[in-house]
């Protein structure tokens, strides 16, 4: 399950590709080296952002499984694969997700995906993943932060209306939203997993007027959806904020998560 446009999923990549944390991708590369090949399946691939982000850290030899339920991205992520072996599977993550698991399986990594599901889809994935002692990678989990410069007063108060937001359903049941990687964290750390976390945050500057105008929309239709305070007033910070983008004002922060978890003893 992706849910996004391709076009909104082409905007980010290069944010996220510069946000994920080097730490992480390099304790990824070291459990890894010895595997060749090396066998990953890709939950929820999108448009195969996490292929190309992470097959340069792997062994040249590399075999992927890329899941996804919309037959577009898979597409698109198998024709950007370059010379590494890949097979596009069409799968709903909610009700298949035993099956995107079966076969050989070295590494799961996924992204931007543990912030739209669920408690209990989590806990699900976590035992299955455990019970194979399969390591995962997850990155660019949404936890929350927000940083908007220059300031304005009802920055607060949308933010706590998108993080509101982030915990309705996105087709797994009511979402973990901020709370997605802590809870993921503890729960693989309970089921015996070692885990190496670090802050992926994406840096938007005053000429990324693009992803901003994109952000900020998104933003201010998820505010009006949680009926928090009057629309009047999300309207007003819409239309400040998009002076400040206009004018090369304004640059953004926004808080992800990146960890991998790896059966202890095992890798």
């Amino acid at each position: 399950m992706s849910g996004f446009s391709a076009d909104w999923l082409t905007l980010r990549e290069p944010y996220d590709l510069r946000a994920r944390n080097p730490a992480v991708l390099d304790a990824v590369a070291a459990a890894l080296e010895p595997l060749s090949p090396v066998q990953v399946v890709d939950l929820a691939c999108g448009t195969g952002a996490t292929l190309r982000a992470l097959s340069p850290h792997l062994a040249p030899r590399q075999n992927w499984k890329l899941i996804d339920n919309d037959l577009g991205l898979l597409a698109r992520a198998e024709a950007t694969s370059g010379a590494r072996r890949v097979t596009a599977v069409p799968l709903d993550l909610n009700r298949d997700l035993e099956a995107a698991l079966d076969g050989p399986v070295d590494l799961v990594a996924t992204s931007a995906l543990l912030d739209l599901v669920s408690e209990d889809w989590l806990d699900r994935l976590a035992v299955e993943i455990a019970a194979r002692a399969i390591p995962l990678y997850a990155a660019l989990s949404y936890d929350g932060r927000i940083e908007f410069a220059p300031s304005d007063p009802l920055d607060t108060e949308i933010t706590a209306a998108v993080n509101a937001h982030q915990r309705t359903d996105k087709g797994f049941g009511p979402a973990l939203g901020l709370a997605a990687a802590a809870t993921a964290i503890a729960r693989f750390e309970a089921l015996g997993y070692s885990v190496i976390q670090g802050r992926s945050d994406w840096g938007i500057g005053p000429d990324d007027f693009e992803i901003q105008t994109e952000l900020l929309a998104g933003w201010a239709s998820a505010a009006q959806q949680m009926n928090m305070f009057p629309r009047a007033d999300i309207t007003a910070w819409l239309a400040r904020r998009r002076d400040a983008v206009a004018a090369g004002r304004a640059s953004l922060q926004v808080g992800h998560v990146d960890f991998f978890a790896t059966p202890s003893g095992t890798r």
